[in-house]
């Protein structure tokens, strides 16, 4: 019980941050539901060494949920610029299969280190290169090739670390001069396709794997934490729509890049 009232607040934490901050979940998900998948009583049977392959595909399957409502949530305040979301929605979808098969490969310990030397990365990149801290004048550099590769590598990248892809795509629009709040909310239905080719490629790939195990499973989407992670997901979710175009944009950028270094940091102590 007390494992399900822990991950029905860090989906509530996932709602928040899902709609502020384009996250879909899972660096939040991701580094607590590791942490308690290996060392709280009650928590999942297969134990420590599935534990990060299991937070990564439930966060995957938890986005589904958490990016959609945040999706409608933006789409209600005006905050989505579709014509730069079409072009990359089936790129993504083609990168999260290719990346979520690649995870399968990589052992639990070797896939957390490639989670916090990603992260770690991003911040550098966020904090040091011009672009994101200030919003510069808006510009458009893409091509159709370029914006084919860019998607593949977001999707890629995102599925085996179950991210949703924000980590990249927010970035990336604001250096094309577009505002936080617009780049996060951006970043919402970017991870629809992630979470719907990386749930199923890990529930098809798994599926020998967990049952055999332990009941509870789709595959390594642990489905007793996927509910409760979508029960708090939708209140944190109801309770950051509120303050959607709220937050200065010079703040906004500054948060974002805190709450990355908070998700390596509790990553490394796990």
């Amino acid at each position: 019980m007390e494992f399900l009232i822990l991950l029905t607040a860090c989906g509530t934490l996932a709602g928040v941050t899902t709609v502020l901050f384009g996250f879909g979940g899972g660096f939040v998900v991701v580094p607590l539901l590791y942490q308690a998948l290996q060392y709280l009583p009650g928590s999942a049977e297969p134990g420590a060494s599935h534990a990060m392959q299991i937070a990564v595909a439930t966060s995957t399957c938890v986005m589904i949920f958490g990016s959609a409502l945040a999706t409608a949530k933006h789409q209600r305040a005006g905050s989505l610029d579709w014509s730069v979301i079409r072009p990359l929605l089936a790129f993504i979808a083609i990168g999260s299969a290719l990346g979520a098969a690649v995870a399968t490969a990589i052992e639990g310990g070797w896939l957390r280190w490639v989670f916090i030397v990603y992260v770690s990365l991003t911040i550098l990149d966020c904090w040091f290169r011009p672009g994101f801290l200030s919003q510069p004048r808006k510009v458009d550099t893409s091509t159709p090739a370029r914006r084919a590769l860019t998607g593949v590598v977001i999707g890629s990248i995102a599925a085996p670390l179950g991210v949703g892809g924000s980590v990249m795509t927010v970035p990336l629009l604001r250096r094309q001069g577009v505002s936080t709040t617009g780049a996060t909310a951006t970043a919402n239905p970017l991870s629809l396709p992630v979470a719907l080719v990386g749930t199923a490629t890990y529930a098809a790939i798994f599926w020998e794997v967990m049952p055999s195990q332990s009941s509870g499973y789709l595959g390594y989407v642990d489905l007793r934490a996927l509910v409760a992670l979508v029960l708090g997901s939708c209140v944190g979710i109801r309770l950051a729509s509120a303050f959607i175009g709220c937050i200065p944009d010079h703040i906004h950028a500054r948060v974002y890049i805190g709450l990355l270094m908070a998700v390596v940091l509790a990553m490394l102590l796990a």
